[in-house]
C-alpha cells in the first residue's frame, strides 16, 4: 500500500488495515469454528477423532512440540507449489483501491486543516463517528471481561465469590494430589463436552458496564 500521509486518517487505508488483519487470522479463526463444530458434535466421526488424538497426546505428552513443527513443515512443503513466481508489486486489491468510494478517496487527498465545505466536513465527520463508534463497543467489551474476571473476588456477587473460593480451595488440593495428565484429560473432555451440558457462568457475572452513564 502506499504510505503517503500515512498518519492521516483514510477510510480506504482503514479498510485495507483490516481486511489485512482479518486475513492474517483467518488462519486461526478457522481453526476456532472448526473446534467449535467438533465441540458442537457437527461431525461425530471428526469429533470421536479428535477425543482419540487429544487422548494420544495426553498420554504422550513428548508428541505435542514434534507434532506442531512437523505439521508446520507439511504447510510449508504444500505451499511451496503456490510460491510467488513474480516480484512483489503495488496491489490494487490488498489496497481497497479498486472499490474505494469516490468521496473516500476525496477525503484521502484533502488537504489538513480541510479545504472542503461544511456540509461536506458534517458529512464525514458523522461517518467517522459511525466507525469511531463501533471501534468504542469492542474497546468497551474487552474491559468488561477482565472486571467480571475481578469480580470473582471483590464480593459484589457474595454467592458467584463464595462458589469461586471454594473452587480455589478445592482445586488446589486437586491439583496437589492428581496428576498433571490426569488434569489435563479433564480440562480437555470438559471444553469439548457436548453442547447439552453449556457452561455460562462467566457470562453472569458483573461489571462495572452497567455503572457508566
Amino acid at each position: 500500500m502506499l504510505d503517503v500521509d500515512s498518519h492521516m486518517w483514510s477510510m480506504r487505508r482503514s479498510k485495507a488495515n483490516f481486511f489485512k488483519i482479518v486475513s492474517l487470522f483467518s488462519g486461526l479463526i478457522a481453526i476456532s469454528k472448526w473446534l467449535g463444530e467438533v465441540c458442537y458434535w457437527k461431525n461425530p466421526v471428526t469429533t470421536i477423532l479428535v477425543h482419540f488424538l487429544f487422548f494420544i497426546l495426553i498420554c504422550y505428552p513428548e508428541l505435542i512440540l514434534p507434532t506442531m513443527f512437523l505439521y508446520m513443515f507439511l504447510i510449508g512443503i504444500w505451499n511451496y507449489r503456490y510460491r510467488a513466481r513474480h516480484p512483489p508489486h503495488m496491489d490494487t486489491n490488498l489496497s481497497w483501491a479498486e472499490v474505494v468510494n469516490p468521496d473516500e478517496l476525496n477525503e484521502e487527498f484533502d488537504t489538513f486543516p480541510t479545504s472542503k465545505p461544511q456540509d461536506v466536513v458534517r458529512m464525514r465527520y458523522d461517518r467517522l463517528r459511525s466507525v469511531a463508534g463501533r471501534i468504542q463497543t469492542v474497546v468497551g467489551d474487552m474491559p468488561t471481561q477482565g472486571e467480571r474476571f475481578l469480580a470473582l473476588l471483590s464480593w459484589r456477587d457474595p454467592r458467584a465469590t463464595s462458589l469461586f473460593v471454594v473452587f480455589c480451595l478445592v482445586a488446589s488440593l486437586t491439583l496437589y494430589v492428581t496428576p498433571f495428565k490426569i488434569i489435563a484429560l479433564v480440562a480437555g473432555l470438559f471444553w469439548l463436552r457436548h453442547p447439552r451440558f453449556p457452561s455460562n457462568f462467566f457470562r453472569r457475572l458483573p461489571s462495572l458496564a452497567d455503572s457508566m452513564l
